[in-house]
């Protein structure tokens, strides 16, 4: 007779956790019935593993979505906690809040009892890559502005966006520099009137993705935390892009809401 049919069957507890996904609505139903609370420390990924009859990685995966959604948090060589609550930024989008004067951000931030400001770095005669050529109708290498935003809340950094604009549509103006000059901070639609181009419209394409390094180490995230990347380009009314962005928003820090103007 084999040796192999000596050994003891090992019988296995069937689990109703199947991935991730589940593992995580069984760790957020623990934390919403207060089993733990913000601030505690979570059992090791091996204690769950075992409770829940899956593998750690089942566990790991689990924990790294909870500290992308802003639940969880993880500590570098202590292991994983309940995330304090904290209020999440409201950032609305909606063409009607263009305005002649003042920032639809510090207004978001007013409305939330927050001080809402920005800083910002430019570069003029920035070659332009292939992408953003494409989504400004110009070709690659033409000279761009480039503008790096930082969005604030009370300091804190809760939003990214880069801006980028044809630097012969501006060149020679007062308004070339997005954040110089008189219509400094006035945005793109009253610095192109400015200059006698009128801003019809804009397109946004908003997609999830996860932070890069460099993102989550300016929104002080974790690196692959869930974002909202939206790509906006702002149209002339002859149909000529303008200026386009890329903003990131963390789903952590904010909540995205569209307006949606209605005409009759």
């Amino acid at each position: 007779m084999r040796p192999e049919a000596h050994r003891p069957k090992v019988e296995r507890r069937p689990s109703r956790f199947g991935t991730q996904l589940s593992i995580a609505d069984e760790l957020r139903r623990r934390i919403a019935e207060h089993e733990w609370t913000p601030g505690d420390r979570l059992p090791s990924r091996a204690q769950i593993a075992q409770e829940c009859a899956v593998g750690e990685n089942v566990v790991r995966r689990a924990q790294e979505l909870l500290i992308s959604q802003g639940v969880l948090e993880g500590r570098a060589g202590s292991g994983t906690y309940v995330a304090e609550p904290r209020q999440r930024v409201r950032v609305v989008r909606s063409s009607a809040r263009e305005q002649p004067e003042g920032s639809p951000f510090r207004a978001d931030m007013r409305a939330v009892g927050r001080q809402g400001d920005w800083e910002s770095r430019s570069e003029a005669k920035v070659p332009a890559p292939a992408e953003i050529a494409a989504r400004l109708g110009i070709a690659e290498g033409d000279p761009c502005v480039r503008t790096a935003y930082e969005f604030l809340a009370d300091g804190r950094p809760v939003q990214l966006s880069t801006s980028w604009e044809p630097y012969d549509l501006t060149a020679g103006t007062l308004v070339v520099l997005p954040e110089g000059g008189p219509l400094a901070g006035a945005g793109v639609v009253n610095r192109m009137a400015e200059i006698g181009i009128i801003v019809s419209h804009a397109v946004e394409q908003p997609e999830p993705r996860q932070a890069t390094a460099e993102e989550a180490s300016l929104l002080g995230i974790q690196k692959g935390s869930l974002v909202t990347h939206i790509r906006r380009t702002y149209y002339s009314d002859q149909g000529q892009p303008v200026e386009t962005a890329d903003i990131v928003v963390p789903a952590a820090l904010c909540e995205i809401v569209y307006e949606i103007p209605i005409t009759r």
